[in-house]
């Protein structure tokens, strides 16, 4: 509180330093319409001054959160922050993962222990001007797999609005887009996160962003997901990935965001596009359409991280698409699913003099990826209704290094989950 007073004193007396010492007496401002534009121009540097005063009050807690910017993270949005040329970022993480051996049920859970180089990528932007730029994120997983996670380029029609074309991650979660191991905590990204909302999810499309300081937002026309990769296990397997995707559907994809508190993100998101690309069912179209949304929360304020989400998924039509796709109820998607966490950490060195944090943290989340089923089936797979509790603690050297460990108490309707202890190792830059 000592710290917010005395940076408001010394925001009043540098705006009163201002004002008097540059501003133009009532009178003139009255004749002159071209000071008019200089007192617009004053008070945008007196709320620039503001924030960056909020900023240093709040320290180290938002040198993630404030670095993202235009829905990417720390790191992927480094085009943004350079003059002109090239820009080069990254980030990476090994995880080791340590299984028990038995389930719930106390029969065996035949799950090998393993260590996973699981990602390390590149990102190499190029500002041509201030308008207009190109990113691109190229990510190596699991040691040996390349892919292309994004690629577009940005035209910025004015100060507050965008143009993108191209690989775009699909702006929905708090993970899709903010996926550097530095800016979450947990040793594995949410279950919700990965199977209602597939991350890492990105398809080819063109759209608008923008902004103030108040809202942030984005929406773009995508190609549609292929509902011949949904299952009872979610919609993960529905993501095109850019590579010679089918767009016989199209999809689009919204989000927006309250960021006008330093800090803090509230908003939501949504989802919607048909998911059978022209492909029929005994010589007829199959009307089936996937709808996804979420609402989250992060707050990031003085030694606590605090984060919620709520994500759920309707397919229309779900009954036609399983049976066009040779499922059955039990094995095919759901007409929807729902899924939820709530998590908080808080930074115990943060009131001692080191640069270093520490942050114990515990999440916990609910996942049912057959809430209800296509048709009038009511024979559900009971291990697919599963709640994970996550325990652990991240320590950061730098904000750009994490180490994590954690451990994770699964438990599901059929008694056949099983824990297990992970370590990850992190990095951004």
């Amino acid at each position: 509180m000592q710290s917010l007073n005395t940076s408001g004193r010394i925001l009043s007396a540098v705006a009163t330093a201002v004002v008097l010492g540059t501003a133009t007496p009532a009178p003139i401002l009255a004749q002159q319409a071209s000071d008019s534009t200089r007192l617009v121009e004053m008070e945008r540097r007196i709320d620039a001054l503001a924030r960056e005063l909020e900023r240093m009050s709040l320290g180290r807690d938002v040198v993630i959160a404030d670095t993202a910017m235009h829905g990417l993270g720390a790191a992927a949005s480094k085009v943004y922050r350079v003059d002109r040329g090239v820009s080069i970022g990254g980030y990476g993480e090994v995880l080791y993962e340590n299984f028990s051996r038995e389930r719930q049920d106390g029969l065996p859970s035949g799950a090998a222990d393993r260590v996973d180089a699981l990602r390390a990528v590149l990102y190499f932007g190029y500002k041509f001007t201030d308008r207009i730029l190109f990113n691109s994120e190229i990510e190596i997983e699991h040691a040996n797999e390349a892919f292309l996670e994004f690629a577009y380029i940005d035209y910025k029609v004015s100060e507050n609005v965008g143009v993108r074309g191209g690989l775009l991650l699909a702006p929905l979660g708090l993970v899709n887009e903010l996926h550097e191991p530095a800016a979450y905590l947990g040793t594995e990204r949410p279950v919700t996160e990965q199977v209602i909302i597939p991350t890492t999810w990105r398809e080819n499309g063109i759209g608008l962003f923008g902004g103030g300081d108040a809202l942030e937002w984005r929406v773009y026309m995508m190609n549609a997901l292929d509902g011949a990769g949904f299952s009872a296990s979610g919609l993960r397997g529905g993501r095109q990935k850019g590579s010679k995707a089918l767009a016989e559907d199209l999809a689009v994809a919204g989000r927006v965001d309250y960021v006008g508190t330093l800090g803090l993100t509230v908003g939501g998101a949504a989802y919607t596009g048909g998911a059978t690309q022209a492909r029929q069912l005994e010589g007829r179209d199959v009307d089936a359409r996937a709808t996804i949304w979420d609402v989250h929360a992060d707050y990031r304020v003085r030694g606590w991280d605090l984060r919620a989400l709520v994500a759920g998924a309707h397919i229309s039509d779900a009954a036609e698409l399983n049976t066009l796709n040779g499922r059955d109820a039990g094995s095919g998607v759901a007409e929807s699913m729902l899924g939820w966490y709530v998590q908080g950490g808080y930074d115990v060195l943060r009131a001692t003099a080191t640069t270093h944090q520490l942050t114990p943290y515990v999440r916990y989340e609910r996942v049912d990826t057959q809430k209800d089923l296509a048709g009038n089936d009511t024979v559900s797979d009971p291990g697919l209704e599963r709640s994970i509790v996550s325990v652990g603690a991240a320590w950061k050297p730098v904000p750009q290094i994490v180490a994590k460990l954690g451990y994770q108490f699964h438990d599901n309707r059929a008694d056949t989950g099983f824990d297990q202890w992970n370590i990850q190792l992190g990095w951004l830059f």
